[in-house]
């Protein structure tokens, strides 16, 4: 029951044409407003790419730099030392369609756990959808992604040539873009009331990064140990697996024999459903973020 000191501000609030300045709007509403403000998205996330690499001598010449070296680390690791390149065709482009394709969703997720935290002022003092903001961390990401994909295009254009099957990176990096989308929504509400959770992601996020098959082909690695047929099924499941499979489909021929079952329905799914689960999660605390 309200107290009376809350029902004379209800009454003093009607009277005076007052209303609340943090009210969830209508779902149908909110996307409407969000849309409207997408030009604030766009400009936002090329402020935080500027800002990300302003104060380096080498400027953005680090978004190129970093997805390379991050590989070098790797293959060295893996592919040299624990010999997870022998028997993999074109190791070096399939490593590199591995690492990026998982960095792209590691770092949605863990810098949009963080996206309101980190804005809290600008949340309290202006309105707006709360949303705006883990969008501009994922198109922040994208554009590293694409940085990193025009490496990939230069690898593979010279192992391998270039071919058709290259335009299906279009719709997979889509489906891949979607699922992102809802998966930073996701993190961007628990960020804001689970501090802790940003200190949780590295251990979440590496204990899935050796578990998608980056380093090396999953169904060859099974078949080696002569795992049953429905293991390769249930990590065909783990949604980076499904998305890293698909990209190699579609740039490295040799992948072929060794793709994983169902993929591209996988990863369809995946999108399709993150994306709406992630905005309605988010959505229903709309009205709750920036709250002392």
């Amino acid at each position: 029951m309200p107290t009376a000191a809350e029902t004379d501000a209800a009454a003093l609030a009607r009277r005076y044409g007052l209303s609340k300045s943090s009210v969830r709007p209508p779902l149908g509403a909110y996307l409407h407003e969000l849309w409207s403000r997408r030009q604030f998205v766009v400009s936002y996330a090329a402020a935080r790419t500027y800002a990300m690499y302003a104060g380096a001598r080498l400027g953005s010449i680090w978004q190129v730099l970093t997805p390379l070296l991050n590989a070098a680390v790797y293959y060295l690791a893996f592919g040299v030392l624990l010999g997870t390149k022998n028997g993999i065709d074109n190791y070096v482009a399939f490593l590199l369609s591995g690492i990026f394709v998982f960095t792209f969703t590691q770092r949605c997720m863990t810098e949009g756990s963080r996206s309101l935290a980190l804005n809290l002022s600008l949340i309290r003092t202006l309105h707006f959808p709360r949303a705006t903001l883990p969008l501009a961390y994922v198109l922040n990401e994208l554009n590293q992604m694409l940085v990193s994909l025009g490496i990939l295009f230069v690898v593979v254009g010279f192992t391998d040539g270039p071919a058709w099957r290259w335009l299906l990176v279009v719709p997979a990096m889509l489906l891949q873009v979607m699922f992102n989308i809802g998966i930073t929504l996701v993190f961007a509400r628990i960020g804001t009331f689970v501090s802790d959770i940003t200190q949780l992601l590295p251990f979440v996020t590496r204990t899935w990064l050796y578990a998608s098959g980056i380093f090396f082909s999953l169904p060859a690695k099974l078949n080696q140990i002569d795992a049953p047929g429905w293991v390769i099924q249930v990590l065909a499941f783990n949604p980076i697996s499904a998305y890293i499979d698909i990209i190699r489909r579609s740039l490295l021929a040799e992948h072929e024999p060794n793709q994983l079952p169902h993929a591209w329905s996988i990863a369809i799914v995946w999108s399709f459903v993150m994306l709406a689960a992630g905005f309605w999660y988010f959505w229903q605390a709309e009205d709750r973020y920036g709250r002392g």
